[in-house]
């Protein structure tokens, strides 16, 4: 069972995922950071996501996947066709939504079925 610790979290086949009203604020930080850190050179950028990504308890890659959530409903398959142009694996979203939602910073929308209708 210790292998199955680093596998991300498997979602209910229909999860969607919206930014909390918490993640609003972080996700609007992470923003922040990127657009006053842009000019400074890379170094700089990266110590600026480290530092915004701490307080948190997510990674600075993390902040990608909330700007992608930021105003919308989405599920694991479309922030995995939205984000595999930068780069970012299935494995990696789902391990940064696992990261998120466990910070309290992304909500999953309860499925019809877990609302008892």
């Amino acid at each position: 069972m210790l292998g199955k610790r680093n596998e991300p979290k498997r979602w209910p086949r229909g999860q969607k995922f919206t930014l909390s009203a918490e993640g609003a604020d972080v996700e609007a930080a992470y923003r922040n950071v990127v657009a006053e850190s842009r000019a400074s050179g890379r170094a700089a950028l990266d110590a600026a996501l480290a530092a915004w990504a701490g307080p948190h308890r997510v990674t600075p890659a993390d902040g990608i996947v909330l700007a992608e959530l930021r105003g919308k409903r989405l599920g694991v398959p479309d922030l995995v066709r939205e984000l595999e142009a930068a780069g970012i694996a299935a494995d990696e979203v789902r391990a940064s939504l696992e990261r998120l939602v466990a910070a309290g910073v992304v909500a999953p929308i309860p499925l019809a079925s877990q609302l008892g209708n």
